[in-house]
């Protein structure tokens, strides 16, 4: 009797524990939601975040149409479209943990997302590496930029951006390995799904070492740039002018290196086999995801164009609000 009871009791816990969701940072799990909480808040938080910051700079840009007379204005839209993309995808890990997926194909469902997360982060990162290019060239070069930049090369660049990226993943179809997201919320894209060292290899000599080395190489010699022409301003204005444009240069690297390096560091400990663990796997991607939203801040906010056209659009919305409120006053008395 008491063994039979030990039976029901082993299969309704194992039943329980195939029904709970698969969380990552093991911290959290609220039994009454069914669900992981921390993981829920912190993917959702991150998603109306990087939808709604991308979605202002996509609409600027399109009320403003003198931005896009200027060339880093095209790689930062760029960068916008496929931030805004990588927020809508992450969709995807919050109906997962909220259990509104059920019945997907575990592999297929891992492939597809996994491929297009990557794809779309590739993507924001050689945008955010053609940003860098654009203003080193700008400095360095200021009498030939115009002939040097020209709107041909630039959709050229971009495209080739789109389909750089696309390829240099499709080899994780093909059962090479894993790509870059290690942010599992599906327990067979952590557990099953394999990381291989040579396809490691292959995407961080391919796509993230070359693009941390150019943002590194560009903005160090900007900086450069930039101290050597303080130096030549005069007394009064190097009390505060130098040390604001110094900082103002070396945050968008800054920033860049303290969410882009902890997930490369882990990528190649993971596929090397010297380190995993569960929490470092999701914090570390979606510390990288987050650079979708610090992107629309500091790389929109930093352009002169995009702040007037910005301003001008909060006075637009402005007028029209105050001129619906006085009609609505009229209307009333």
């Amino acid at each position: 009797m008491n063994s039979s009871l030990d039976l029901l009791n082993r299969s309704s816990a194992d039943q329980s524990n195939l029904s709970a969701p698969f969380c990552l940072l093991e911290i959290g799990y609220s039994q009454i939601f069914n669900t992981c909480l921390l993981e829920v808040s912190i993917i959702l938080l991150l998603t109306v975040l990087i939808i709604f910051g991308n979605l202002v700079v996509i609409f600027v840009f399109h009320c403003a149409p003198l931005l896009s007379q200027h060339t880093t204005s095209a790689f930062i839209q760029t960068m916008a479209y496929a931030d805004l993309l990588v927020g809508v995808s992450c969709l995807f890990p919050s109906l997962s943990l909220l259990h509104h997926l059920q019945g997907l194909d575990p592999k297929l469902t891992c492939q597809v997302f996994g491929y297009m997360v990557s794809v779309l982060k590739s993507v924001s990162m050689a945008s955010l590496a053609c940003v860098s290019v654009d203003r080193y060239i700008a400095i360095t070069r200021p009498l030939t930029y115009a002939s040097l930049v020209t709107p041909c090369r630039v959709r050229c660049c971009i495209i080739l951006i789109w389909l750089y990226s696309a390829l240099v993943f499709l080899p994780s179809f093909l059962g090479w390995g894993k790509p870059g997201y290690h942010g599992d919320v599906v327990e067979w894209c952590a557990v099953q799904w394999r990381t291989s060292p040579v396809f490691t290899t292959f995407i961080v000599a391919l796509l993230y070492a070359p693009a941390a080395l150019t943002v590194c190489f560009t903005y160090a010699n900007i900086f450069k740039i930039c101290r050597q022409h303080t130096r030549e301003i005069s007394e009064r204005h190097a009390r505060y002018r130098p040390q604001q444009l110094q900082e103002q240069r070396q945050l968008p690297h800054i920033v860049f290196y303290i969410l882009w390096l902890p997930y490369i560091l882990y990528f190649l400990l993971e596929s090397g086999g010297i380190y995993h663990h569960p929490a470092a796997s999701f914090l570390t991607t979606w510390l990288a995801i987050s650079n979708s939203f610090c992107n629309c801040l500091i790389y929109s906010l930093s352009n002169s164009a995009f702040r007037k056209g910005l301003k001008r659009l909060c006075s637009f919305c402005l007028q029209r609000s105050e001129k619906n409120i006085l009609k609505n006053c009229i209307w009333n008395i």
